[in-house]
């Protein structure tokens, strides 16, 4: 049977998982009768909530006597940590462009990868019926953005379809019968190229590790191509490391394919596809499974370093434990060890006196991802403000400064601008018309100034506003970047809110908590209209008289409190705060050692 590797390339929410799934619909990889959940590679809860692929994932299908295997990367740059390594399973890719909004930063990043590689692309313009869809507009983007990635002539000679995933049709033209997918397949089979490692299935057995995933029953597998030789289950091989160094000598267990969305025990693994090994203990992702007379590993492409860290601790509030059950600094550390040893992006490192740890990454989103996961597991955390990770080159400090793509309404782009370029540091890149009255900014933001500043964002172009944002490359220090300008309202009490309390505080600032919530002492409550942090009393009730008069007597109403997300909430605190997650309330508050000082400054005072 002939072999195609493709993988699919799109920003979030440009219909990248709808398209696979018609895909596998069209292909026959279902049975008629078979119940199948809509986004079907989205394969977990949050993926699904959120509607972005955060795991690279495989599948298959048939096609005319062809396997196509289809390899479905990350749609943000804060999960991309095996974007290149996915990319070198395949031969080609398929990018995916909503024909409304265009290429997006998201699509740029995996398609610098992409083009870098060598790989020529196939250009899908998808969603060509929605009514504010302008193909000719996105098409010539794309072009545009492969030119300023370096593409070479033949990557810029890309065929192009007309398509709509949700409908499941693709086509030629936009004129075309819009029936079905199969001018996506065969120009599958007619422009991607055979695996050349085809040619060496007689030669010993090598493949590269590019994903790492762990069965319960079967323990640690790894994924990837072969890239020579055949391989069966019960053969010895070996795992050489980046560097050629001999890991472990292990049995193989498992060799498993995917056939459709599921994994399937196969007879042998013969070069040029993709396959899942199982038996090893140390290899991980970049190391090199081959046959025991290979001295020599694949080249492997190095992890792009993480941007941001973030300080894990326990959770020690006064309402620790009510929530969830996991709670010890060892139960913690045991589930980030095991995180970091499937994700490798991600670094966790121990802090002095071991109850924290230090977990850096690609990104906020990456880490709200990943608190998120643990809380739906039990656990309650506490979770500093996130800092970024400087480098020295060449003895001058550089930090990580990010491209950031907005379509914002025209009236508010002088809001915008003004608060990119100025307190936070940014350089305007460019300044377009988007269409419909909506402006395209694109600028070069230093990370420590996007900390945060999404809150505001949303305040300022009054919700309409959409900002994209993925890392650019590491610069000259900024000098400082002012953090939150205003200040807290922090209890002073423990127990239960009063209503009548919060009434009296709404004219202090915005409220975070309603009437009959949990408070304790040193809590963030609410934001306070000025600079200052204020000690407030959530718990102070009516005084009580004898004297009846009229109106005294009146329903108290209070405001909608703003509740803020666990993203929201992790970018909004500053350096002295963290914010308490437990799996069922996100809470912000001071660290435990400032209110102490605070108290012993005003008895001093």
């Amino acid at each position: 049977m002939e072999l195609r590797n493709i993988a699919i390339i799109a920003h979030v929410d440009h219909g990248k998982t709808t398209l696979v799934d018609e895909l596998l619909k069209q292909s026959g990889a279902f049975r008629d009768n078979q119940a199948v959940a809509e986004r079907a590679m989205d394969s977990n809860d949050i993926e699904r909530e959120r509607g972005i692929t955060i795991l690279a994932k495989c599948t298959s299908l048939e096609w005319a006597g062809t396997r196509i295997n289809i390899v479905d990367t990350p749609g943000h740059a804060d999960f991309g940590g095996e974007v290149e390594r996915i990319l070198s399973m395949v031969d080609s890719v398929v990018l995916l462009v909503d024909a409304a909004e265009g290429p997006m930063p998201q699509t740029k990043f995996v398609t610098s990868k992409a083009l870098a590689l060598g790989l020529r692309p196939i250009v899908v313009l998808n969603k060509v019926d929605k009514p504010d869809a302008e193909p000719d507009r996105a098409l010539n983007e794309v072009f545009d953005l492969f030119a300023n990635l370096g593409a070479d002539d033949n990557q810029l000679d890309f065929p192009v379809l007309y398509a709509s995933g949700r409908s499941g049709w693709a086509d030629e033209g936009l004129d075309g019968p819009r029936k079905d997918l199969s001018a996506l397949f065969n120009l599958v089979l007619k422009h991607v190229p055979q695996p050349a490692q085809i040619a060496r299935r007689s030669e010993p057995f090598q493949m590269l590790a590019t994903t790492l995933s762990a069965d319960p029953f079967i323990g640690r597998i790894l994924t990837g191509r072969v890239e020579s030789g055949t391989l069966k289950a019960g053969e010895t091989i070996k795992a050489l490391s980046r560097t050629g160094e001999k890991l472990e000598q292990f049995r193989v267990s498992k060799v498993l394919a995917y056939r459709g969305l599921t994994q399937t025990a196969i007879d042998v693994a013969e070069a040029g596809d993709i396959v899942t090994l199982a038996g090893m203990t140390k290899a991980t992702v970049a190391d090199t499974l081959c046959a025991l007379e290979i001295e020599t590993a694949l080249p492997a492409q190095p992890i792009d370093p993480p941007t941001i860290s973030v300080t894990f601790g326990i959770n020690d509030s006064p309402l620790a434990g009510k929530d969830g059950n996991k709670v010890q600094s060892r139960v913690i550390r045991e589930r980030l060890m095991k995180e970091a040893e499937i994700n490798v992006a991600i670094k966790v490192t121990d802090t002095p006196g071991g109850d924290a740890f230090e977990v850096a990454g690609r990104g906020e989103l990456q880490m709200g991802v990943l608190i998120e996961n643990m809380r739906r597991e039990g656990f309650e955390l506490s979770i500093s403000r996130p800092r970024v990770i400087f480098r020295d080159i060449d003895g001058v400090k550089h930090e990580p400064v990010e491209e950031v793509t907005i379509d914002v309404d025209d009236e508010f782009t002088g809001a915008v601008i003004e608060k990119l370029t100025g307190p936070r540091k940014g350089d305007l890149v460019e300044m377009k018309p988007a269409g419909a009255g909506k402006t395209r900014i694109i600028a070069h933001v230093p990370s420590r100034g996007l900390i945060g500043y999404h809150g505001q964002f949303m305040t300022d172009t009054r919700g309409t506003g959409v900002l994209n944002r993925v890392f650019h490359d590491w610069a000259p220090h900024k000098g400082n970047i002012e953090g939150r300008r205003v200040g807290v309202l922090i209890s002073m009490e423990n127990g239960a809110s009063v209503p009548y309390a919060l009434w009296n505080l709404e004219e202090r600032g915005h409220l975070f908590i309603g009437a009959q919530e949990a408070v304790y002492e040193g809590m963030i409550i609410g934001e306070h209209s000025r600079e200052n942090d204020l000690d407030v009393n959530p718990l102070k009730g009516k005084k009580l008289t004898n004297v009846r008069a009229s109106g005294t007597d009146e329903a108290v109403r209070l405001t909608t409190p703003v509740r803020l997300s666990l993203e929201q909430a992790i970018a909004y605190i500053d350096d002295d705060e963290l914010v308490e997650v437990t799996p069922k309330v996100v809470r912000m508050r001071k660290r435990w050692l400032d209110i102490n000082d605070r108290k012993r400054n005003a008895r001093a005072s």
